[in-house]
Parts: structure tokens; sequence; C-alpha cells
């Protein structure tokens, strides 16, 4: 196996008025093609801060990332612009769903833009199945309940396929019933798709479910290697 995540010496700094705060502390960590990963650890410990560093959605203050052997840290802002479209999918706990599109529609708009254009309904349909949301294509947010509506942005950010998805608390909203048909998708993109999915998570049934569990604290990896 290859490794499609890498982040060396991950060093990231905030400024808080006067105050440097520190959020992570040298974080290295490989993550390999096809692995279903956990990250685990108390608020405030770092796990979204490195989520957001692999998207390239926050740059580093020191250290390096590289995303399916292209290093994002040196990257220009449209080139990281570019590997996220091409390579990444992110879930998070706001939907941020076009209000007037259809859930179909909002799957739509995510393959013209990740794929030049394209259209597949068949996909579209296969993703929707899997997410017991074929009843409720046709329907906008505001007709869907927040499960519903988490499954939605769910499916919008893996219709495009992409080689990893980062998902931070994507259950964290969701009653039981939500969180088990979100994780079983996951389950399934993992071993139908091989895509690599890292998820940040409080939730110990979820981890449970992943291949290896990390933990975090205080801006570091605590137990790179614990697993189940």
């Amino acid at each position: 196996m290859r490794a499609i995540v890498k982040a060396e010496r991950l060093e990231k700094v905030y400024r808080v008025g006067k105050v440097d705060v520190p959020a992570l502390r040298g974080v290295s960590l490989e993550v390999e093609e096809g692995e279903l990963l956990a990250v685990m650890g108390p608020s405030g410990c770092g796990k979204s801060t490195m989520l957001h560093l692999m998207g390239g959605l926050l740059t580093p203050t020191s250290g390096r990332i590289v995303i399916d052997g292209e290093d994002m840290t040196a990257a220009s802002d449209a080139k990281r612009t570019d590997i996220r479209r091409r390579k990444i999918g992110f879930v998070f706990q706001r939907f941020n769903l076009f209000p007037t599109l259809t859930a179909e529609g909002n799957l739509r708009l995510a393959e013209r833009i990740h794929h030049n254009g394209a259209d597949d309904p068949a996909r579209r349909r296969e993703i929707l199945r899997l997410l017991r949301l074929e009843d409720k294509m046709h329907h906008k947010p505001l007709e869907l309940s927040g499960g519903e509506q988490q499954r939605v942005a769910l499916a919008r950010a893996v219709v495009t396929r992409p080689s990893i998805v980062l998902a931070d608390e994507p259950t964290g909203n969701l009653d039981s019933e939500n969180s088990a048909i979100v994780l079983k998708m996951f389950q399934e993109l993992n071993y139908r798709f091989n895509q690599t999915i890292i998820m940040i998570t409080h939730n110990p049934e979820a981890a449970s479910m992943c291949r290896r569990i990390i933990q975090m604290r205080d801006g570091q990896i605590v137990e790179p290697n614990a697993g189940v």
C-alpha cells in the first residue's frame, strides 16, 4: 500500500489578540490509500485543525502536507483549489446545501463543478439509494429533516468519487438511525471504491467501524497505532 496523505511535523499557531495559541504541535501522520481512519480526542485538541490542513482549507505555520504525491504546502492557492476539486470530498456538520435546489440538484451541481460539466444520473441514483434517499431526490432542503439533509450533504461530497473523504463529526448531530445509515455508507464507499476516509468523531461506536484509530491530545497524536 502507498501513503495517499502525508503530514510531516505540522505546526499551526493561531494569533488571538497578542497571544499565540498553538493548535498543532509537530504532528506527523501517514494515511494509506483505501484506509478508513478515525481521529478521536477531546474538544480543542487540534483534530479539526489537522483535517482542515489536510484539505488545504488552512495553511500550516510550519510543516508539510502531501496529498496523493502533490505538496499542498508549497502549492499556490489556485493549485490547492485544483487538488481539492479533483481529489477531496468534505463532510462537515454544517450542511451548506443550496436551498433552491433539490437533493438531486445539489448532487448534479457538485458533479458539474468537479468534473467540468459531467452529468451522471446513474451515479447520483446509486449514491442516493445507498443513503436511503431515493424517495427524497426531488425534495429541497427545507422539505427534509436534519438527518436527511446531512445525508444529502454526504451524498454531495462523495458523488464525484474523490480519492479522499474528510469528515468532521459527520454523525455529531444525528440520531442513532441516521448515524447508522451514514456509517454504513462510509463502509460501503471504502469497500467498493477503495476511497480513503478520515473521520473525526467523539462517538466510540463510529470509531469502532474504522480500521484504525488515532488519539489526539493538546495538539499532538498520542496513540498513533491504536486500532480495533
